[in-house]
């Protein structure tokens, strides 16, 4: 089999997640370790004892996320399950930043600095109130950008995650994403419901924090990965520190592909993905896109252990 490792982004996180990892293997427990030195702070706590509130703040969801997969990650390679096995690496959205550092071309620290700034900026970039997201299911992605652009009238209202066949994430104004919600039932979408999030994310709202992320990134040195990132924005293959620098700034406000993301590494010999890090949300993705794939899920001790009998 040809394997792809990817990881999740944000609404993945749940208290206690990589808790089980980090007291089985001391290689898990430094990752938590190294993302608690880099922020000044013991995330480790709010992840494992905090509130769901306090986790779910874009600012701490995303660094968490990140070291929870890396955890995962160390922990499979404690048992001989090493990033060699893989072919491709990719993240949906933050997920992205993981599987850079999974794939040694960010360091831990500079991953959990850069996902700090992220999310604050993210967060920072719309007043709350003013932006908006939105799942649209049951539409294909060119009908939900027919309806994003039929709602928009002046306002920002863009299709910002292309998941699956049937699942389409719209983001923008408020007022623009509302007029989208009845525009999509209109046109036979099965559901159409805004989305529990602090912030329109993969919009041209997010303007200011591309900037943010474009100076902080300016300041990194991303090498080449050891295994090639299918980005978010191009939904192919890219391998070069500096085009991944502008990739990681254009990707604030554009769409992750990743629907297309999936169809690629399918087209270029993948047959099985493993989803690495807290949830199932991708691997639920990934079937819906290409049912030929097969898919497993890598988030706990017991996960590893039912991939170490195959």
């Amino acid at each position: 089999m040809t394997t792809a490792f990817v990881f999740p982004g944000q609404g993945a996180q749940t208290i206690g997640m990589g808790r089980d990892l980090a007291g089985a293997y001391p290689a898990a427990r430094a990752v938590f370790e190294e993302v608690d030195d880099a922020l000044g702070e013991k995330l480790s706590d709010l992840i494992w004892n905090g509130e769901q509130d306090a986790l779910t703040l874009t600012q701490n969801a995303q660094p968490a996320l990140m070291a929870t997969s890396l955890a995962a990650m160390r922990a499979l390679e404690a048992e001989g399950i090493t990033l060699e096995r893989a072919s491709f690496v990719a993240g949906h959205s933050l997920g992205e930043y993981t599987a850079l550092a999974a794939a040694g071309s960010i360091s831990i620290e500079d991953t959990a600095r850069l996902l700090r700034t992220r999310g604050k900026a993210m967060q920072e970039a719309v007043p709350v109130g003013i932006g908006a997201m939105a799942a649209l299911l049951g539409l294909d992605f060119a009908a939900a950008t027919e309806v994003a652009a039929e709602a928009a009238q002046g306002e920002v209202c863009q299709a910002a995650n292309d998941n699956d066949p049937g699942q389409v994430v719209i983001s923008g104004h408020k007022d623009a994403v509302e007029r989208a919600l009845v525009i999509a039932k209109e046109k036979g979408a099965k559901r159409a419901v805004l989305l529990p999030v602090s912030a329109p994310f993969h919009c041209a709202l997010m303007e200011p924090a591309a900037a943010v992320m474009a100076e902080a990134l300016s300041h990194v040195d991303i090498a080449s990965p050891a295994v090639p990132l299918v980005a978010n924005v191009q939904a192919e293959a890219v391998s070069s520190g500096q085009v991944i620098s502008n990739l990681l700034v254009d990707q604030v406000t554009g769409s992750v592909r990743w629907r297309e993301s999936v169809s690629w590494m399918a087209a270029n010999g993948v047959t099985e993905i493993w989803e690495i890090g807290a949830g199932k949300a991708l691997c639920g993705m990934i079937r819906r896109i290409d049912k030929s794939i097969a898919t497993r899920n890598i988030g706990t001790s017991a996960d590893i252990a039912a991939a170490l009998k195959g």
